[in-house]
């Protein structure tokens, strides 16, 4: 895991000369920097679902509002950004009148859905956010998206800190609204904090089995080695000034050759929107450098590089004009980290999660383009368009790239034949119709993550029997398909049941015969394999005579499907025709001849493709056997 202050970004893939200059260029700005002008942070919250995130972010963002100004706080696009005059005044209680060196001009936090957005968000080389706060629930541990966020923290080496939430929920907790946690713990009684001790040490335990050693932040040994912990209510507000300025410290004081103003631009798309009077914008977090007006800029298309230039940047003003409906501030440049929103000509495709470059005067224009496009090329590669597969709709590219990775794990295993960027359109179903004209039904699917459908195409679907998904959840998505894969399969098992013939070998008991013809009635031990209901039996040793299929089974007096190697059942078989309905036991055949079910190679083909998992070794080896008695190629 990467450590505060060590370098986090990762290994850069091989470039071609003409990205070499650009990037020899970003490391001559890097050097030249400024070492003391700072930009500000970008923090990302993470987390599981009801655990607070935006309860958190809510509590920070309300800052000044509660003396009646709104000063201070600009509720950013896809952004919070929190100046630092707004984390001096809130963390004074926390300093008792300490003075604070705060070097940072404030902090940009990220307010998209934790996970998603960390995926999504990722900046050439490196994740987008600097720092990262992870929220867990006191009260339930570690959940499902919180282990999740722990390995992505852990994959892109992002430092980060615990924020141990709802501590308001304990039992006969006395609130110090908005209050350091050290002092709202002095309030507490003995119960409250034997409580508070016990949960916590549950969910430290809990962190450590994920690999991660942690302390709370005012006993830390070494924060370069534990991950910090503060204990928060996002309620009632304790803990959120030790948050604020254990991010400030740790970031300014470990972090500063990241947190360099650079004079080269870095930035990436978080949203493309289109709005009313302004067209197709796109939102953007501006990781590092300047944005100017009429600057001219590469961004990735869904079709190709689209080159334009910025006709306007806007950013929302102060957070009581959030009201006002396209209350927007323009700008004629923007210093990093911030959010903002680019207004500029052609902008339809473009595609959310990839990065935004400015072409500079000594920038080649073409080697923007294909280092733009580098991204979803990558993705697109992936898919096999030839094959039969479900088609893939998100509404971002990380997204995308989250849902790919998500459906080719071992667990889940699910081919895809397309894929694609924006709302489902008519043309997509016509690709998902496809599978249907393979035949290959159930895969004519388009599972839509996070994307509006339209009309049309929800009619067009119905028409073509293409069947669409749509979920901003992930698993979601996944169960909607799971289920629905099981229905297919259950019908593909209902139809093959009498084609498919599961091997066995049945010994008749001799005291245990109870009608002899039409229909037979005799008790037998499963020699090998499994007996199933419907299995057509024959006699091989009496020239392979066919007695008929087996129409029930009875396992201790209870009617039962099937029956494994071992156990003894009654079974009734039924004659399929005359000659079937002449053969008698102790004429024909007696105890002494096996009873063999009747293979063919249609049979076998069904029992491959839809009971593969209902077969065991064994039963393939029996399967091998059989082959060989009843001369199946």
């Amino acid at each position: 895991l990467c450590r505060w202050g060590s370098p986090c970004a990762a290994q850069p893939p091989a470039l071609s000369p003409r990205q070499d200059k650009r990037l020899a260029r970003l490391a001559k700005a890097r050097e030249a920097a400024d070492k003391s002008v700072l930009r500000s942070p970008i923090c990302c919250i993470l987390g599981h679902v009801d655990v607070g995130k935006t309860k958190i972010l809510d509590n920070i963002r309300r800052t000044n509002v509660q003396d009646g100004e709104a000063g201070g706080i600009t509720q950013q696009i896809g952004a919070t950004f929190v100046p630092a005059d707004a984390i001096e005044k809130r963390t004074l209680p926390l300093r008792g009148g300490r003075p604070f060196d705060m070097k940072l001009p404030g902090l940009l936090v990220i307010d998209t859905p934790g996970h998603e957005s960390f995926t999504n968000l990722r900046a050439r080389g490196s994740g987008l956010c600097d720092v990262a706060v992870l929220i867990v629930d006191l009260m339930h541990g570690l959940e499902q998206q919180t282990i999740e966020s722990i390995n992505m923290l852990k994959m892109r080496k992002t430092p980060f800190i615990i924020a141990l939430n709802k501590i308001d929920r304990l039992y006969q907790w006395k609130s110090v609204p908005d209050g350091p946690v050290r002092e709202a713990f002095k309030r507490q009684k003995d119960h409250v904090m034997k409580e508070f001790d016990d949960r916590s040490s549950q969910v430290f335990l809990q962190l450590n089995e994920q690999g991660l050693n942690v302390s709370l932040y005012w006993k830390n040994p070494d924060p370069r080695r534990y991950v910090n912990v503060v204990p928060t209510s996002a309620i009632t507000g304790e803990g959120i000034s030790d948050l604020l300025q254990l991010m400030v410290k740790l970031t300014q004081s470990m972090m500063q050759d990241r947190l360099t103003l650079l004079s080269e631009t870095q930035c990436t798309v978080l949203e493309v929107k289109t709005m009313e009077g302004l067209g197709t914008t796109v939102d953007v977090v501006l990781v590092n450098g300047t944005l100017h007006e009429g600057d001219r800029i590469v961004v990735c298309g869904l079709s190709g590089p689209i080159v334009t230039r910025i006709k306007s940047l806007k950013t929302p003003q102060v957070m009581k004009e959030m009201r006002v409906k396209g209350m927007l501030v323009e700008h004629k440049e923007v210093r990093a980290a911030m959010g903002v929103k680019i207004v500029a000509p052609g902008l339809e495709s473009a595609v959310a999660g990839t990065s935004l470059y400015v072409v500079g005067p000594e920038d080649d224009e073409e080697e923007l383009k294909d280092s733009v496009m580098e991204d979803m090329a990558d993705i697109f590669s992936k898919v096999d368009k030839s094959g039969e597969g479900v088609c893939v709709q998100a509404s971002t590219l990380g997204s995308l790239e989250a849902l790919l990775s998500f459906l080719d794990s071992p667990d889940v295993n699910i081919a895809v034949s397309g894929i694609n960027i924006g709302p489902v359109h008519k043309r997509d179903v016509l690709r998902a119709n496809v599978m249907n004209e393979k035949g290959a039904k159930k895969f004519a699917v388009i599972l839509a993550f996070d994307v509006p459908v339209s009309r049309e195409a929800r009619e067009m679907a119905q028409e073509y029997n293409v069947r669409i998904f749509t979920a901003d959840i992930i698993y979601h998505l996944f169960d909607q398909f799971t289920a629905y894969m099981k229905q297919i399969k259950a019908q593909e098992q209902e139809a093959a049941r009498l084609e498919a013939v599961f091997p066995c070998t049945l010994q008749i008991m001799p005291t245990c015969v109870f009608n002899k013809k039409d229909p037979l009635v005799v008790g037998v031990e499963v020699v090998e394999g499994i007996a199933r209901v419907g299995t057509p039996l024959a006699v091989p040793t009496q020239g392979g005579i066919e007695l008929g299929r087996i129409a029930s089974l009875e396992l201790n007096h209870k009617a039962v499907d099937s029956a494994r190697a071992g156990q003894s059942v009654a079974m009734k078989i039924e004659p399929g025709n005359a000659t079937e309905q002449s053969r008698m036991y102790g004429r024909h055949f007696d105890h002494n001849d096996q009873l063999v079910s009747l293979i063919t190679r249609e049979s076998i083909n069904a029992l491959k493709s839809h009971f593969a998992d209902e077969m065991t070794k064994d039963d393939w080896r029996l399967v091998v056997k059989l082959k060989k008695v009843w001369g199946v190629q």
